[in-house]
Order: C-alpha cells, then sequence, then structure tokens
C-alpha cells in the first residue's frame, strides 16, 4: 500500500497558509479538505494540492511528514515555485 505527504496552500488576499500532511488517498483528502471535514486548522479555507510525494510506507511517510513540516525553507520554496507558475 503507498502512502503520500502532501502540502496544501490557501490563498487569502495578500497572504499564503500552507498545511502539510500524510495520506493514503490524497483525492478524497483534498475534498475533506475543501469540504471543512479534514483538519480543523483547514476548516473554511479553499485548499490547492502544491506539492506531493508518494511512499510505501507508513512510518516513511511519517517521518518524511515531520521532516517538512519543520523545514520552512523548503515550504517557502515550494510555495514561491507554485505561485510564479500560476
Amino acid at each position: 500500500m503507498s502512502y503520500y505527504v502532501y502540502l496544501l496552500l490557501s490563498k487569502k488576499l495578500n497572504s499564503c497558509i500552507s498545511y502539510v500532511g500524510y495520506t493514503k488517498n490524497i483525492k478524497k483528502r483534498l475534498e475533506l479538505h475543501n469540504s471543512s471535514k479534514g483538519a480543523k486548522f483547514t476548516k473554511g479555507r479553499k485548499w490547492f494540492l502544491i506539492y506531493k510525494k508518494k511512499y510505501i510506507s507508513k512510518s516513511k511517510a511519517m517521518k518524511e511528514e515531520y521532516r517538512l513540516k519543520k523545514n520552512y525553507k523548503l515550504r517557502k520554496y515550494l510555495k514561491e515555485r507554485f505561485l510564479t507558475n500560476e
């Protein structure tokens, strides 16, 4: 079974906020976030998937999720890359 680590972005006027998570089903998870049934932090916002990476095991995905949550430079780089490609 495969797992995904993902980075979501929500834009509001001049600011952007990001969210990192992991899941088995990326499409279903994004739908849950956008319908305010996902994580409490994501409620009431429109989210865009800007990064995903596939992992074979849950433990590897969880470790990478933790690393991505703490790596603000990488998150900033991914956000800027997404915003310039829009």
